[in-house]
């Protein structure tokens, strides 16, 4: 048959244009097309071998690249199936087949709406793989294709330089396969494009792309060796001779093929310091496959340290990898895992994902959205297995990552119930973390709620003095003091049918009636500080919503709390770091009517409601209370003053038995001017 030129149409060049320009990150993938169609190709051709054994060749299937550096040329080859005439016209020709104006008249119009720059549209449009092959024309001026379909005598070559024009005819080929020749582009290191006629380069892109590919990716390298004689000694002054020999590329052990049976934990650790490059073994191994309308496998690693870009925006370290029959695709793909699972390392490989054209964007289907729940809940499984069995390593793991976790608490998310099976928390109470279950189980008959304290430290919950009340009491109060806890805590929570109780918020109903009796018994009628309530209120307005009697205090002189619905000062500083202006929050101070300085300050009060140090003393009070909970000053330096006067004072008073002289007055004010 003579030699068929065929001439592309103006739509078909320009979509060829935007393959070569748009759809790839990275140049390199054109190679990782190029054998995964060759590794597609040797499977097919051993599945029809099952029932046609004459089609299978008489040595192994493989994989070849040749490079010739002088004539910059690289060459894939595989002995697989191969293609008819026919074949080559519908599938490597399917860029010019009918249809192409209606697809970018369609394409142009996605784009046009989305915003996306065509990524995304693309990712719509084409689907499923086809049409990776055209990622040769970013590497090479030239692509010719030679392929003979196993079981005929004839072969056909395609061939186009990609600028508008392809031929096809008659070829000559000994055996079934297909080879594809690359007539490399010149060298540009700022495009992307690198040296592909450099055994090296080759090397690496097959490592990092197709290294766990089912067949074996061979090439004939050079190597220097010494020149031995008899006795397999070098002999001095003769120059090393140039030895060539096929060397295979790829590992091929794609570990998670194999059922968890057969696997070591040496090997998957061994597998896991590859992958990661973390020499420190993993807290739990996830290896588990999906079966059913398609199939997916995962294994997956939880690492023993925290990386250090874990809360960084642009992360630089690789997570879970995305396989497609053993042939890489991305890293981190986020869209097949929750955010607040990132810390895990690994690799998902499926066996029919739908992909866009580039392989480098997962299209949202149903697929996707199966292949997240299943990893989700095997991972669920994992790290309860450690809470059951393994409480040290669950206690690494939480003091890691927990903090992650939680923002599946703080984003609603669907695994909402086990995530809070999972939670860790220091409480008062308990030696080390505990579980929101054990705190469950400790608690009181007549205890109803959960009750807890945040704060911006651990040491500065620990020191609280909401908690003196609960203290007394007995009753045990958790401590959460990462930032995400402002979040997941807020609105009507429970667990086990316990609601979650702030001891910082609200107006605190510990239950029992003796115990509301025994917090005012030796403070007298309340009605007794209505004058001083009133009187803290006018001097603090600007600053506090209100000022009350509390009945959790027993050995401070005062706290702030909030409103059930306020928000807190974490999550208004929270805020402030990220730039935004909170709207000002006006809390509540509860004073002890037991405490000394309270009582000191009703006689004060009672002797003189204007006197003017009531100002000073409100002011003093409500900054102790701030300091108290580890909070922020608005103005330290009129807070400073402020203890300095009433320190002055109280020194006077002590050393000359009655109000600082004047010189002493001065000297004061001086100092702290």
């Amino acid at each position: 048959m003579s030699t068929e030129k065929h001439v592309f149409t103006a739509e078909v060049q320009e979509l060829l244009n935007l393959m070569v320009h748009s759809l790839y990150s990275q140049k390199d993938v054109f190679l990782r097309e190029l054998v995964s169609n060759s590794s597609d190709a040797l499977d097919r051709l051993r599945l029809e071998g099952l029932t046609a054994p004459d089609l299978l060749p008489d040595g192994e299937l493989e994989i070849r690249l040749e490079v010739d550096t002088n004539a910059r040329t690289l060459a894939i080859s595989d002995n697989g199936i191969g293609m008819s005439r026919e074949e080559v016209v519908r599938d490597i020709g399917t860029i010019a087949r009918s249809g192409s104006r209606e697809f970018l008249a369609a394409l142009k119009a996605k784009q046009a709406t989305s915003g996306d720059g065509g990524a995304a549209s693309t990712a719509d449009l084409i689907g499923q793989f086809g049409v990776g092959f055209y990622s040769t024309f970013m590497a090479a001026d030239r692509v010719t294709l030679t392929t003979r379909r196993a079981g005929t005598d004839t072969a056909v070559r395609w061939e186009s330089t990609g600028d508008g024009t392809y031929t096809i005819d008659d070829a000559n080929r000994p055996q079934a396969g297909t080879t594809v020749l690359l007539h490399l582009k010149p060298v540009d290191e700022e495009d992307g494009l690198k040296d592909y006629a450099d055994t090296s380069v080759l090397k690496e892109v097959v490592k990092k792309h197709s290294d766990f590919v089912a067949h074996p990716i061979r090439m004939r390298v050079e190597r220097q060796e010494p020149v031995l004689d008899n006795t397999g000694t070098p002999v001095k002054g003769m120059l090393p001779k140039t030895v060539t020999e096929d060397e295979t590329l790829n590992s091929m052990k794609a570990i998670w093929t194999r059922s968890r049976s057969e696997v070591s934990d040496t090997e998957y650790h061994e597998f896991y310091r590859h992958l990661s490059h973390d020499w420190q073994d993993p807290v739990a191994t996830i290896s588990a496959g999906m079966e059913g309308t398609f199939n997916a496998r995962i294994l997956l690693f939880i690492p023993a340290k925290a990386p250090f870009d874990l809360y960084h925006r642009d992360r630089i370290t690789k997570g879970v990898q995305l396989y497609v029959k053993r042939v890489h695709v991305m890293d981190d793909w986020k869209a097949l895992l929750p955010e607040w699972l990132r810390f895990l390392k690994g690799v998902i490989d499926c066996e029919d994902l739908t992909l866009n054209v580039s392989r480098e964007m997962l299209q949202h289907d149903r697929q996707v959205k199966a292949i997240r729940t299943f990893a989700t809940k095997k991972t669920l499984d994992a790290i309860e297995r450690l809470k059951q069995d393994e409480p040290d390593a669950m206690r690494t793991l939480w003091a890691e990552f927990g903090a992650v976790l939680k923002e599946g608490l703080a984003a609603g998310d669907e695994f909402r119930d086990r995530l809070l099976d999972l939670v860790l928390s220091e409480s008062s109470r308990a030696e080390g973390p505990t579980s929101l279950g054990d705190y469950v189980e400790r608690m009181g008959g007549d205890q109803e709620h959960i009750y807890y304290l945040g704060g911006a430290s651990l040491d500065a919950v620990r020191h609280s003095p909401h908690l003196e009340s609960f203290t007394r009491r007995n009753i045990e109060v958790l401590f959460f003091a990462d930032p995400v806890d402002e979040f997941w805590l807020q609105g009507d929570l429970s667990y086990k049918d316990k609601r979650f109780v702030s001891v910082s918020q609200g107006e605190v109903d510990l239950g029992k009636d003796e115990d509301k009796a025994d917090s005012t018994a030796d403070t007298g009628d309340d009605s007794r500080f209505v004058g001083l309530l009133q009187t803290l209120r006018t001097h603090l307005q600007d600053d506090i919503k209100d000022v009350r009697l509390s009945g959790r205090l027993t050995s401070s002189p005062a706290c702030l709390v909030g409103d059930k619905d306020d928000m807190s000062p974490q999550l208004e500083e929270m805020m402030r770091r990220m730039g935004q202006t909170p709207p000002k929050t006006k809390r509540i101070l509860e004073i002890n009517p037991g405490h000394p300085f309270i009582g000191q300050l009703r006689a004060i009060h009672a002797a003189n409601d204007k006197a003017p140090e009531l100002d000073t003393y409100a002011r003093l009070l409500h900054g102790q209370a701030i300091l108290a909970e580890g909070g922020t000053l608005p103005d330290p330096s009129a807070y400073s003053r402020i203890v300095m006067e009433v320190a002055n004072q109280a020194v006077a008073a002590v050393t000359l038995g009655g109000e600082p002289d004047a010189a002493g007055d001065e000297t004061c004010q001086q100092d702290q001017s």
